[in-house]
């Protein structure tokens, strides 16, 4: 019998990213458990995790792209696939435009890398107003209140739980969530640390959860009253003299603005309303304002109700005025070691937010974040006129089963033109689909997260390599995006079985940069007129010096623009060219050397020769 082996790799199931070691024999999962060297989970793992092997396993997970033939679902070669969303998707956009096409993004693309970057490629791809995701359904209300309040949507202040004396958690229940816009892996363990070193946890909640079971104190409320609640609350703070800013007083804007406007929300006045007593509240909000260390965090349940966006506010307001934000055991904001999105703009100021920008085109829905509400998806299917939505693409997302309204949504899909789905199973929402790309296996793909370490109860930054090699005929998700976003812009790849590997007369091709960025960007300014190599991604490329050869290197998308290498910032350069993935030399077509995405290559200029240099994992001439 063949020995196992342990290898290691990070859960992408939920938020908590719990580090698991995986006993393999061979490319079977033997057990699944925790990490005890996780710098981040320390071995936790909830069942989730544990059932990795099953998911790997299942025989209903997709591995071969499906597409529709006389009205079935039915296998299909990738090439095929392919040249059937040019064939069937590109007329649609030609006859009604780029907003005929909508996108829907599911939530495991938050938890997957190639998802999270490539699917952004996709999108400005498309260039379409309709863009929907599952944040429009559970999580917009907090980061609103969090961009307008501290200038970005992923400004999210969470809590510090380890050093915490006093926790008030409202319409959450992290102790199965493990934390939701709050990466707390081992959630139960923590909270009995903290009332073991004497600190207090009260959960306000209209259901015995299981959190609120293993508090010191549920306080039930009626649903949807939250608001109610808190502004009670602050009310107490304000009436009382409880407010302590502290050092946050140099920071704050707008606190003389509070005056006056909770006067209305007395605890007498909204405990009758929300269904708790007035004493409980002003017991509350005095253990609040007392402890040394406090936070409050609230969530999905306080976010889909009318006044999402107020609930959340007024939790960052409490622990505004508690002077427990931004300070150890209050309400902290992570700080990611890459892709930190609340690190943008001014400092101590941040980026700034803009919301309706759009409009959705039935009920005139504003758009926040850069997405529609995904309840007006089905209308805007259904109804008729400019704008209408013909085409859509769903990214590992079941939002018939998930999103309002599911049954009409389900019938508004049957009326749509054309739909492609990535997902690795047939289910009520892509069940309609006209092509279906599957992903590969948990096992087969290298982990990085993206979102969750700007919105984890600690700092820390880690990889995962695959588990096990992919089967060679099965690319990568972020390999199959590149690809569908290369025919939505024109720039269709020729199946792979008919593409000639040799050319005896290279394509000629030119790279435009903006009229800002034709100089060179060394100290001389000289004047730069040298070409430029292509890149394999979509995205483009951007140049990072000249000395003594001119060089161009693929720009890296980050959330703060493109950036070359050198960390200095650079506008776009827009290609020319028919291919996605050439040799700039001889124009052979390049095949992947590891199965990272795309750094790709650099093109050197040297006298009157291209010359290409593999970029480590990158690709090499075929």
């Amino acid at each position: 019998m063949e020995a196992s082996e342990t290898k290691f790799r990070i859960c992408p199931f939920c938020e908590a990213t719990c580090g698991l070691a995986v006993e393999m024999r061979g490319r079977e999962v033997v057990r699944v458990r925790g990490d005890d060297d996780d710098v981040f989970s320390h071995g936790f793992v909830c069942p989730k995790g544990a059932a990795l092997a099953d998911l790997d396993t299942d025989p209903d997970r997709l591995r071969t792209p499906l597409v529709r033939r006389n009205g079935e679902l039915v296998e299909a070669t990738w090439d095929e696939a392919f040249a059937e969303v040019e064939r069937r998707l590109l007329p649609i956009i030609q006859a009604h435009g780029n907003d005929a096409v909508a996108v829907y993004l599911g939530n495991p693309t938050a938890h997957k890398i190639d998802l999270t970057l490539y699917g952004q490629v996709l999108i400005k791809g498309l260039r379409t107003r309709n863009i929907f995701s599952a944040s429009t359904v559970d999580q917009i209300p907090k980061q609103l209140a969090s961009g307008l309040m501290f200038g970005g949507y992923l400004s999210v202040a969470v809590p510090d739980i380890d050093r915490t004396d006093y926790l008030l958690v409202l319409g959450a229940n992290p102790f199965d969530s493990n934390g939701s816009l709050w990466t707390v892996p081992d959630f139960p363990g923590r909270l009995r640390a903290l009332r073991q070193r004497g600190g207090r946890c009260v959960v306000v909640d209209p259901r015995r959860t299981r959190t609120a079971q293993a508090a010191d104190e549920h306080v039930f409320l009626r649903p949807a009253t939250d608001v109610h609640f808190l502004a009670a609350i602050v009310h107490t703070l304000q009436q009382e003299d409880l407010i302590d800013l502290g050092r946050l007083a140099a920071h704050c804007n707008g606190i003389q603005t509070l005056d006056g406007l909770f006067a209305d929300f007395s605890p007498e006045a909204v405990g009758v309303h929300c269904g708790v007593p007035a004493a409980s509240i002003r017991r509350i909000a005095r253990e609040l304002a007392g402890a040394e260390r406090a936070a409050v965090y609230a969530r999905i349940g306080t976010c889909t109700q009318s006044f999402g966006t107020t609930v959340s506010w007024l939790v960052d307001l409490c622990n505004v005025l508690t002077g427990n934000l931004d300070r150890e055991g209050g309400a902290m904001f992570p700080r990611a070691a890459a892709f930190a999105a609340n690190t943008r703009g001014r400092p101590g100021v941040g980026r700034g937010v803009r919301t309706g920008r759009r409009h959705s085109r039935v009920r005139n829905a504003p758009e926040v974040m850069g997405e529609l509400p995904v309840a007006c998806l089905a209308e805007e299917i259904e109804t008729p006129g400019d704008g209408q939505i013909r085409a859509l693409f769903t990214v590992a997302g079941n939002p018939v089963l998930s999103t309002p309204n599911g049954e009409r949504l389900d019938r508004a899909l049957a009326g749509l033109d054309f739909m492609v789905s990535l997902d690795i199973y047939l289910n009520e929402t892509t069940r309609h689909a006209d092509v279906i790309f599957p992903g590969l296996s948990v096992l087969e793909e290298a982990h990085f997260d993206v979102a969750f370490p700007q919105l984890s109860y600690r700092n820390a930054a880690r990889y995962s390599a695959p588990l096990v090699d992919p089967p060679a005929d099965r690319p990568h998700e972020w390999q199959t995006l590149l690809r569908l976003a290369g025919i939505v812009m024109g720039r269709a790849r020729t199946p792979t079985s008919t593409r000639s590997t040799t050319s005896s007369s290279p394509r000629r091709f030119r790279a435009r940069l903006p009229t800002s960025t034709r100089t060179c960007s060394t100290a001389t300014r000289r004047s730069c007129s040298s070409p430029y190599g292509r890149g394999a991604a979509p995205h483009g490329w951007s140049t990072s010096r000249c000395a003594p050869a001119h060089m161009a290197t693929p720009s890296v998308p980050t959330p703060m623009g493109f950036r070359s290498p050198c960390s200095r910032r650079i506008r776009t350069v827009s290609i020319s060219a028919r291919s996605n993935r050439a040799c700039p030399r001889c124009c052979a077509p390049l095949r992947a050397r590891s199965n990272s995405p795309p750094i790709c290559w650099s093109a050197t200029w040297s006298g009157s020769a291209l010359r290409c240099t593999p970029i480590t994992p990158v690709a090499t001439c075929a």
